[in-house]
């Protein structure tokens, strides 16, 4: 029997490891299971060329839990460890720079990634366990050794009488962690970071039921057996080439993801690059409202099969982590922190590939079926204009796909947008009008009116669309969006005819006096215009900045313009050609008049939705009052 220290650079490292990761300490059966997995997968790679002479046969990792002896059981069919390997691999815990190391992480908190990044994966273990063992027996042909630490300095190693290749880690578990005897809790950890791992892992059993025989009698009666039960998927379908997968596969894989998830995505991407950094994955695009309120953290972050977070911020770019589904790369330090992410070169290069690649597909798809891109077109517009937004290569290239429909269902890019613009709408400079609606219902009697004129008119409803809009005008000089309900909008488009007004000027005075000295001059803007007689007598209008101001504060740009609260304003258009405005200029009677007026208006109001609480009663009540 053999004994002595471990070759640490500093006495206190079990301390730190416990105390800066105490937070994460679940890792412990993550780097485990993982260092099993490695074992086992390297026995296979020599075997495969020939340097050991064994059988690899069909490995599998073992998890077992014995509650009562308050113990844990890690076991694997790899290589195995020598005594001198033992020595090497487990008591050389030696890394250079022990005191920049202790400065560095004295102060910092849990995810300061010390496990994985240092090579201390092993030394999880007394994360939960107040004393580990490891028996362990070579593939090579020499005597197998039973290694055993209290969590000191101090370690025993001897001989044991293992007679299977392998390595069988034992936890003794701390008092302060005896959560991780709960055989549920294991099984969940083992289904949220080894679900997908290479190797097959056995977790306890499971009930069976056996097949009927053909021949079973009419009183058979179903016989069950106790089986392995392998709680992994070695082979997920990541870790295949496109090739090989059918579109069902790609769904299966989805609900093996999300078995929570009864709609089915629309489409997903497959990524596959080794170069100049490998990274394998797949993305899924689900229904989305026009609601940036939806639940991020779908996306999975694997290192070669090995779950390691679904905080994917740094790595996937802001607009896609709204998507669902898995990326898997060696590249990405098994344990990260988020300011770490933002500074290393590969993250960068990976997110933007990422980027392209999305572009890329949706483009393929846009190319290759118009007609089906179209209808997924509001399940996931939120994610694209999003991604024009905040990532300028996304940007550059979304011109060939997104969309801009009509509020009659016609799709058209920004390009063809342009083309079917020049012929009839274009202002007084020659700017190109691209007219649009927020809310069909509510602006319907706006866009009807625009429509008569042979005006387009897109319906961009999606929250995020007034600072979309403020970025195409910005880049497209040539162009400008107003909305139909919009002040602009009679001064923007070219008229067929320009209307002259049935009052002369002393008419016109008289009626804006009346006017306002009825209507609230706080909230709105009295303007006088001659009109088709046929067209609405009161209509209610907003002055374009100030709306498109508010929609970003609502939309979260509020602190980059710091408008605050900013006030309701609107403009009252009376079309002086109708008899209704006529009238009321006519009627004598102040009670009358000051009637016709509110009713008008309110009216006006009810078309843009602004009529409510207090306001709407009394205009029901008026209005059942003059149908009496």
């Amino acid at each position: 029997m053999a004994s002595g220290k471990i070759n640490v650079s500093v006495e206190n490292i079990f301390p730190l490891i416990k105390k800066f990761l105490y937070s994460d300490h679940e890792i412990f059966l993550r780097e485990l299971v993982s260092n099993a997995t490695d074992a086992t997968l390297k026995l296979k790679h020599l075997t495969n060329i020939g340097e050991a002479s064994v059988e690899y046969g069909n490995p599998v990792i073992e998890v077992k839990v014995d509650k009562e002896g308050k113990k844990i059981h890690i076991i694997d069919q790899g290589l195995g460890m020598t005594g001198e390997e033992v020595e090497k691999y487990i008591n050389q815990v030696a890394f250079s720079g022990a005191e920049e190391f202790l400065e560095k992480y004295k102060d910092s908190a849990k995810d300061s990634g010390i496990i994985g990044h240092f090579g201390l994966g092993f030394y999880s273990a007394f994360m939960v366990a107040e004393k580990v063992e490891i028996i362990t027996k070579s593939h090579k042909d020499e005597p197998a050794v039973h290694w055993a630490c209290d969590g000191s300095p101090e370690f025993t190693l001897e001989a044991s009488d293992k007679t299977e290749r392998g390595t069988e880690i034992i936890l003794h578990v701390a008092e302060d962690s005896t959560e991780f005897l709960e055989e549920s809790r294991i099984n969940e950890l083992l289904n949220k970071y080894n679900k997908f791992m290479p190797v097959a892992i056995k977790f306890g059993t499971r009930t069976e039921t056996l097949p009927k025989p053909e021949d079973a009698p009419e009183d058979y009666k179903e016989e069950t057996v106790e089986v392995e039960n392998i709680i992994n998927n070695p082979s997920p379908a990541w870790t295949k080439q496109p090739s090989e997968l059918e579109d069902e596969d790609y769904k299966n894989f989805y609900r093996e993801l999300y078995p929570t998830q009864f709609e089915e995505p629309l489409f997903n991407i497959h990524l596959n690059v080794d170069y100049p950094f490998n990274l394998t994955g797949i993305l899924y695009f689900p229904k989305l409202s026009s609601d940036l309120q939806v639940q991020k953290d779908k996306i999975q972050l694997y290192q070669n099969q090995v779950f390691v977070t679904d905080n994917v911020e740094g790595i996937v770019p802001e607009f896609l982590t709204m998507l669902r589904g898995v990326i898997d790369s060696p590249d990405i330090p098994l344990n990260v922190s988020r300011s770490y992410l933002q500074a290393d070169g590969a993250v960068k290069k990976i997110s933007n590939y990422i980027t392209r690649k999305v572009a890329d597909k949706l483009k393929s798809l846009f190319t290759e079926s118009r007609e089906d891109f179209e209808a997924k077109w509001n399940d996931i517009k939120i994610v694209l204009e999003y991604g024009m937004l905040s990532e300028p290569k996304f940007y550059d290239k979304a011109g060939a796909f997104v969309l801009y429909p009509t509020v009659d269902n016609k799709y058209f890019t920004l390009e063809e947008l342009k083309e079917k613009l020049a012929d009839n709408q274009t202002d007084k400079d020659g700017k190109l009008v691209v007219l649009y609606a927020g809310n069909k219902d509510e602006q319907h009697s706006y866009i009807a009116e625009a429509q008569e004129k042979g005006y387009k008119v897109l319906l961009l409803d999606s929250p995020i669309i007034s600072h979309l809009i403020q970025k195409l005008e910005a880049d497209n000089e040539n162009l400008t969006f107003v909305r139909v309900d919009s002040d602009h909008v009679d001064n923007l488009i070219k008229k067929d005819e320009e209307q002259i007004s049935k009052l002369n000027d002393e008419e016109k005075e008289a009626l804006k006096t009346t006017l306002e000295e009825i209507v609230p001059k706080a909230t709105y803007t009295v303007q006088l215009e001659a009109m088709d007689s046929n067209a609405a007598p009161f209509r209610v209008t907003q002055p374009e900045f100030m709306r498109r101001m508010k929609e970003m504060n609502q939309s979260g740009g509020g602190g980059m313009f710091g408008m605050g609260n900013m006030p309701e304003m609107y403009n009252l258009v009376v079309n002086t050609n109708h008899e209704l405005t006529s009238n009321i200029l006519k009627t004598e009677d102040k009670v009358q008049k000051e009637a016709l007026v509110k009713q008008a208006l309110d009216l006006a109001k009810l078309s843009q939705n602004l009529l409510k609480g207090e306001e709407l009663t009394a205009f029901v009540k008026r209005s059942f009052e003059l149908i009496k």
